[in-house]
């Protein structure tokens, strides 16, 4: 039953970051996935974590990655249509943008110091019983 209504939620309240994330899953189609606490999981060579609705991308043998990242599919279910505007976007430039990668290196900030990050590992973590990175 939870399966169902995590998926229910995800494909209706979370529609857009799910069809994202299913466009991305069809790109690696020929990964290896699996199913973790109803998400579907990739397993690809990147060495960063991304997730969309239903649908998280990690690297091999990672778990704490991979609880974050389960934690950003419940984001995606509380925040719904919200969910890319104020944790996705956000996140991506937090990761990605030359300037705040120096100023987390310079300043010696966690990368799970920054709002959405530091939200998803606390819900994941409270979720699944399993710890992430902090």
């Amino acid at each position: 039953m939870r399966k169902f209504i995590f998926w229910f939620i995800q494909c209706t309240w979370g529609l857009a970051q799910s069809l994202l994330g299913f466009v991305i899953f069809l790109l690696h189609i020929k990964d290896r996935h699996f199913m973790y606490k109803g998400a579907v999981v990739t397993v690809w060579e990147r060495r960063v974590g991304l997730s969309l609705g239903m649908f998280i991308f990690v690297w091999p043998e990672d778990t704490k990655v991979l609880v974050h990242e389960y934690g950003h599919s419940i984001q995606s279910m509380i925040l719904g249509p919200l969910y890319l505007l104020f944790v996705g976007i956000p996140s991506a430039l937090w990761a990605n943008a030359r300037m705040f990668k120096a100023r987390r290196r310079a300043k010696k900030i966690s990368y799970y110091a920054f709002y959405p990050e530091r939200w998803a590992s606390n819900l994941g973590e409270r979720v699944t019983g399993e710890k992430t990175y902090r």
